[in-house]
């Protein structure tokens, strides 16, 4: 059997789709702890992990990615977090990768290793005590031979830089992923600087995930063109988003909405959406299409369906779903039936159902950023006193 093209190859040749987002998902299937949004999952219930797998692949997804992020030993032990006293970062990240490469082999899916932002940059901790923390995980990425790395979910483009500098020795393709918006990391370097950075730190596709929305998510992708543009810097891009709709989120995104993270039902967005994404991505010139938290494996097929031209194939999760809505022509209902065709559902305003809510929200924004006392990294739980003098600086934010 021939041997699986490369990241880089399929990028050169055509359109490589990711997966999606494993942590909402998984917390709200009841396998992932909401707050620390760490990863032993892949230990505790490696067939929920395996299964999420096997649903992206089979939408269309080209890679699987380890489910490896926040892995880091010092993201386990943070503010209480009790899967330190039970797992280490290499012993999380070598079952994501077995788990990943288990799926991957069903199809012709590439395996990536993911790497994230830590709490020791937001403590202060300097270069050599965090990218010891990035080497951990590679490490364990590159004795399991994944085809490719991605550092992902990097709100400060310095620390993201550190992390490609430790990527790089491993010698394998690096995609470097920001999230962030159009407005730029959280110490306010603008977006196409950051893109110009994480390129000439070496990372091999750069880009954004996470945060923001589809559609804000692609704005900071034009000012990361332009930038490279001028810059006469020429790199693959890759798009990660939210599956939630985002127009009212500020510089650090979804999560200083308020209804972060138990209430983002009502923002998710459709696979009609996704299938614009999808097509307004390619027309910019991106070439990895893949999301983040709230991307579901429907988001996914969306996408694949979409780029079928392109990509010269659907996936097998198409078999029983014809292209808009075409499947309703056996609904028993006429006006169901009637909705069988590409302009109802792409012209479609969607109603939340929720006659008392705003359109809109608005942001937290507290403005803490690395280095602030509030975002230091610590092994104890948060205490009851702690937790009450950040409810009463919330209560006077909102003027209660």
């Amino acid at each position: 059997m021939a041997p699986k093209k490369g990241l880089m190859q399929r990028l050169d040749e055509g359109v490589v789709l990711g997966d999606g987002g494993f942590v909402f998902a998984l917390e709200k299937r009841g396998y992932v702890k909401a707050g620390p949004w760490t990863p032993e999952a892949v230990i505790e219930h490696p067939e929920a992990v395996k299964q999420l797998h096997r649903e992206f692949l089979r939408s269309g997804s080209d890679v699987m990615q380890a489910f490896t992020f926040y892995a880091s030993d010092d993201k386990l032990s943070n503010r209480g977090n009790q899967a330190s006293q039970n797992y280490t970062c290499a012993g999380i990240n070598r079952a994501a990768c077995d788990l990943a490469r288990s799926v991957a082999e069903e199809g012709d899916a590439l395996v990536a290793g993911g790497l994230s932002e830590t709490p020791s940059y937001l403590s202060g901790a300097g270069k050599a005590a965090v990218q010891a923390e990035f080497q951990k995980q590679v490490k364990v990425f590159q004795d399991n031979k994944v085809d490719f790395l991605i550092a992902e979910y990097f709100e400060y483009v310095e620390e993201m830089e550190w992390a490609i500098e430790v990527c790089k020795k491993s010698e394998l393709p690096v995609v470097a992923s920001m999230c962030i918006g159009p407005e730029g990391d959280i110490h306010g370097v603008p977006c196409g600087e950051c893109a110009v950075r994480m390129a000439k730190a070496g990372a091999d596709v750069v880009g954004v995930n996470c945060h923001f929305d589809p559609f804000v998510s692609l704005e900071a992708l034009r000012e990361m063109k332009k930038a490279m543009d001028a810059a006469k810097i020429k790199k693959h891009m890759i798009a990660q988003p939210l599956g939630f709709h985002t127009p009212d989120a500020k510089l650090q995104g979804f999560i200083d909405l308020p209804e972060f993270p138990f209430g983002l039902e009502p923002r998710i967005c459709t696979r009609w959406d996704m299938v614009r994404y999808a097509r307004e991505a390619y027309e910019l010139g991106v070439r990895y299409i893949g999301g983040c938290c709230g991307f579901e494996p429907y988001h996914v097929r969306a996408c694949a369906e979409e780029l079928a031209a392109e990509r010269g194939s659907t996936p097998p999760a198409c078999d029983k779903h014809l292209p808009w809505g075409g499947g309703l022509r056996m609904h028993t209902k006429p006006w169901v039936r009637a909705r069988a065709n590409r302009n109802y559902w792409e012209n479609l305003k969607p109603a939340s159902g929720r006659p008392f809510c705003s359109a809109m929200s608005t942001p937290d924004q507290w403005g803490d950023k690395a280095g602030d006392a509030t975002l230091k990294q610590k092994t104890a739980d948060t205490t009851e006193d702690e937790l009450n003098m950040l409810k009463s600086r919330a209560q006077a934010r909102a003027g209660k």
